[in-house]
């Protein structure tokens, strides 16, 4: 994994955990992210997750993060974000990461976020624009 991706995990980690309060998850309903039921593990544990998104412009750069888990375990996963194109069209989005725990072929949890980073004062703060929890199967590739 680049050290881009992993940035803008841990940037959007830091807001969330700092403005958690403030952070709102009203989605206009034009705005949607969607997970598609299959994701890809490589040899090498690279995942690849992927799906659609609709979002409005709003004033700050907008993201599809991604995470998984699978198994017993119910830690999530960072896997990459995406910089997101919000002009009210339906987009497809791919996150590849390699998560912290090797994951396997089978069944897994994602859960996708689509999530403003607004520039209020000198920290941005996160807003929702969708959320989306999809049960997937990983397949090897």
């Amino acid at each position: 994994m680049s050290l881009r991706p992993a940035a803008l995990a841990v940037a959007a980690g830091a807001a969330l955990l700092l403005a958690a309060p403030t952070a709102t998850a009203s989605a206009a309903p034009t705005e949607t992210v969607t997970v598609d039921s299959t994701g890809r593990v490589a040899t090498d544990g690279t995942v690849t997750l992927s799906g659609t998104y609709r979002c409005t412009p709003g004033t700050g750069p907008v993201y599809v993060s991604s995470s998984i888990s699978q198994g017993d375990d119910s830690t999530e996963h960072g896997v990459g974000g995406t910089r997101a194109v919000c002009d009210g069209l339906l987009h497809r989005w791919t996150n590849t990461g390699t998560p912290s725990r090797v994951l396997e072929p089978g069944p897994a949890h994602v859960d996708a976020t689509l999530l403003e980073l607004r520039p209020i004062g000198i920290i941005p703060l996160p807003s929702f624009h969708a959320l989306k929890a999809q049960d997937v199967t990983l397949v090897r590739g």
